[in-house]
């Protein structure tokens, strides 16, 4: 009888292991399946973001003709996207035997509502804190040359001008610009290091590139040139 007794706890005491162990089986299962379902909830609301910002944004640049409204109201949109950020739009021009203009850039600013337009160099505004203004003419054509995103890093591989100190205190990205083909420039976006620019902020503008500059690229006229 005791004996018995013996081997059927023993029996019980197996059968409490393997379905103890079929259990932790079945809830592994379960979170994986559950992280796998989290994971792609992310990626949904991602690409929802994605096109609500999409949609807003060409519902705000359509019909436009003048290019420096389209730049504003481009740069007011990415704006609310990348809050606190500073957007500067660098357009490649190339030389003009008309009006003797050197190939190079122009940067389009936008501060309270008014337009800041530089020709190649960097801004003269005074503005000595400016990112822009550790810009070279030499780094701008090597990022446009590119047709990447850059990074900071990438910046300062292509010799970005500036003491690291200070540049440890800003998050910036440059986003290239280009249409059929043809490249017309980049956008620079960038603020305080402390609220770094994420992958998804950079995505979602990444995603009104290409009909921005189809917009830009219909706007620009001989006229939009300046000497």
């Amino acid at each position: 009888m005791v004996a018995d007794n013996k081997q059927r706890n023993k029996r019980l005491r197996l059968l409490i292991h393997k379905l103890n162990k079929a259990r932790k089986k079945q809830a592994q299962k379960i979170d994986i399946l559950c992280n796998d379902l989290i994971a792609e909830q992310r990626k949904f609301i991602h690409r929802l973001n994605i096109i609500g910002f999409t949609a807003n944004f060409y519902e705000s640049i359509i019909g436009a003709t003048d290019l420096e409204d389209l730049l504003y109201t481009a740069a007011r949109m990415i704006k609310t996207e990348t809050t606190e950020a500073n957007v500067t739009f660098f357009l490649r021009h190339e030389n003009d035997p008309s009006s003797q203009l050197k190939a190079g850039f122009e940067l389009h600013m936008f501060e309270s509502g008014q337009p800041m337009i530089f020709e190649t160099k960097r801004p003269s505004d005074g503005s000595r804190d400016r990112f822009e203004n550790c810009m070279s003419p030499e780094l701008m054509d090597s990022i446009f040359k590119s047709n990447k995103v850059c990074t900071l890093d990438d910046m300062f591989a292509m010799d970005l001008q500036g003491h690291l100190t200070g540049m440890n205190k800003v998050s910036a990205t440059t986003i290239p610009l280009g249409y059929l083909g043809t490249s017309l420039g980049f956008m620079l976006i960038y603020r305080s290091s402390d609220n770094k620019l994420s992958a998804d902020e950079i995505d979602r503008v990444q995603a009104v590139t290409g009909g921005l500059s189809r917009a830009i690229s219909s706007c620009q006229t001989p006229s939009h040139s300046r000497p």
